[in-house]
């Protein structure tokens, strides 16, 4: 696996890492806990180190999860987590107050099985507490070697300039797929102008990428996608174009990144190596529960499109309107524009 620095903060990964938020909440009932750790174990032996996380999957189940599983290689390892919500439950409410900082800090570390945090994200911006304030407390922490580097999530152009200012942004996690290109239009070049890295979460636009799922699939009824406009049948079935798109690319290429064997990519492996070849500061986190996806995931980084490919993904992808918002109101309220 090739690695990829993080903006200009020094902060080394995989060029992908692993996403674990669907190991134990958000899309259905949580994987055995042996077989999550055995897909953590296999993405770490097959090349990657940064695995992202955070105290509201579950809550705190999935920093306990992780903290098991990567606690024999904790050394050769990135481990990013986040703090924002009230009792770290994302239907809580938001929370960045220093002292809420602080005691996450301190209770993500046992959960960790660690004595740092390697990246410390704020998941969603607190529009009561300065974001000024938040970087402060952060850049205390790491000051006292709890905390390595420093994160946003979902955080608008104003927010990440008035925190960088106070303590510079290692990374911002944000959603970027092919079917939702929004931070290309401020978010990235403010992203280049500062030096700061590019993590995307649901790389793969939450499944739908992988040509897996249509109009007539079925979720379980915890899993959060029933409540995301996105994801009506009739989105579905409007979308199934971009689909479309990426599968004919993948039908022309080959799949392991190896010239002539014969072996096509799928539609997932070429929406993440359009996300590689976007930006060297990009690393998408996708996520998975399953060995075999893992691994065809992982070879999205072995594959190069051509400028020709490139274009061609681009004009045809002009030509798609994306039908349905990607959050219910409820989660778009806390977004930070």
């Amino acid at each position: 696996m090739k690695k990829r620095q993080l903006g200009n903060s020094g902060l080394e990964v995989s060029a992908l890492g692993l996403g674990c938020m669907g190991l134990s909440f958000g899309y259905g009932p949580a994987a055995e806990r042996k077989d999550a750790i055995a897909l953590i174990n296999a993405a770490f032996d097959q090349g990657v180190t940064f695995f992202d996380t955070a105290e509201a999957y579950g809550p705190f189940a999935n920093e306990e999860l992780l903290g098991e599983a990567l606690e024999p290689f904790r050394n050769q390892v990135v481990i990013a987590t986040k703090f924002g919500f009230e009792g770290g439950d994302s239907k809580g409410g938001l929370n960045s107050k220093p002292e809420s900082i602080i005691a996450f800090v301190e209770a993500s570390l046992k959960r960790l099985r660690t004595d740092y945090i390697d990246l410390l994200y704020q998941h969603r911006v607190d529009p009561e507490v300065p974001i000024e304030d938040v970087a402060g407390t952060v850049k205390d922490l790491i000051q006292a070697g709890k905390v390595k580097y420093f994160g946003l999530s979902e955080a608008g152009v104003q927010t990440i300039r008035k925190a960088h200012a106070v303590q510079p942004v290692a990374a911002l996690q944000s959603e970027y797929s092919l079917w939702w290109r929004e931070p290309e239009n401020e978010i990235i070049p403010t992203l280049e102008e500062l030096g700061i890295g590019f993590v995307p979460f649901s790389p793969l636009g939450k499944g739908f990428l992988t040509g897996k799922i249509d109009e007539n699939t079925t979720f379980d009824k915890t899993d959060f996608r029933n409540t995301v406009p996105r994801f009506t049948a009739e989105a579905r079935k409007a979308n199934q174009a971009m689909v479309d798109l990426l599968g004919k690319i993948a039908g022309e290429k080959n799949g392991t990144g190896v010239p002539a064997t014969g072996v096509p990519a799928t539609p997932a492996q070429i929406a993440l190596a359009w996300l590689l070849a976007q930006k060297p500061w990009i690393v998408p986190i996708p996520g998975t529960t399953k060995l075999h996806r893992l691994e065809e995931n992982l070879g999205g980084a072995n594959i190069k499109l051509s400028d020709n490919e490139l274009m061609e993904i681009q004009r045809a992808a002009s030509q798609i309107k994306v039908q349905g918002a990607r959050y219910a109101e409820a989660m778009q309220k806390m977004v930070d524009n």
